[in-house]
């Protein structure tokens, strides 16, 4: 109930000083989290069935429908992004399902050994930060007439494993071992997307990322170690 609390009510404060003129954009991040076991797994449409089985990925989805609520029925200009995993040497892991992929910089350059919380073919859409907050800026600068989604919109830079992310890693630190034990985490990285469509971000506010998985190693590695 907190988590809901914490999501809904907050959302809802923001939305009525907006529509009493007080605040003139809304930003409303939401996340991969809204899909589900039913969604399609590959290339995830923008619009698709969306069926979440957690708290978080609930009440993203219910933040969803009030912030189009709210654009159609008070004029409302909210505009959102469903983020996929992100990826920062600045903040600690949290433990989170995407996590693993902090993670597995630190233990790489603290003991050069990673035990993965996730299966080793457990493909999720990931994003470094600076691409992430490019993307915010870039969505809330763009002409209004240029946001058609107003629920939220779909956001991807790359998909990868855990083997994936250990190979890229090893091929700066070849002594780099990685083994793996799955938690409860891998039931909620198992309902959720292994790779994104993201084409009407890219279509309507010119939205285009710039780390690839090879720049996502490098500029981690390089972060942490200063």
């Amino acid at each position: 109930m907190k988590a809901w609390d914490l999501n809904m009510n907050s959302l809802f404060i923001v939305l009525n000083l907006a529509k009493e003129k007080k605040i003139e954009k809304v930003f409303w991040p939401s996340s991969i989290a809204v899909f589900g076991p039913s969604t399609p797994k590959e290339n995830t449409p923008q619009t698709t069935i969306m069926e979440p089985t957690t708290v978080y990925g609930m009440s993203k989805q219910t933040g969803e429908r009030w912030c189009e609520y709210y654009f159609r029925k008070f004029g409302v200009d909210v505009r959102s992004i469903r983020y996929p995993g992100i990826i920062s040497y600045k903040t600690l892991p949290g433990g989170g399902t995407t996590d693993y992929a902090i993670e597995i910089f630190h233990e790489a350059l603290k003991s050069g050994n990673y035990t993965s919380f996730l299966s080793e073919d457990t493909s999720l859409p990931m994003m470094f930060m600076d691409d992430a907050i490019k993307a915010t800026i870039d969505i809330m600068k763009a002409p209004a007439e240029k946001v058609k989604m107003r629920s939220s919109y779909n956001l991807s830079a790359m998909s990868f494993t855990p083997k994936e992310l250990a190979k890229a890693i090893k091929s700066v630190l070849p002594e780099f071992e990685i083994s793996y034990n799955p938690d409860f985490r891998q039931e909620i990285a198992d309902s959720w997307p292994s790779s994104i469509n993201d084409n009407a971000a890219r279509e309507d506010w010119g939205w285009n990322h710039a780390y690839d998985l090879e720049k996502l190693t490098q500029a981690m590695l390089d972060g942490l170690k200063n």
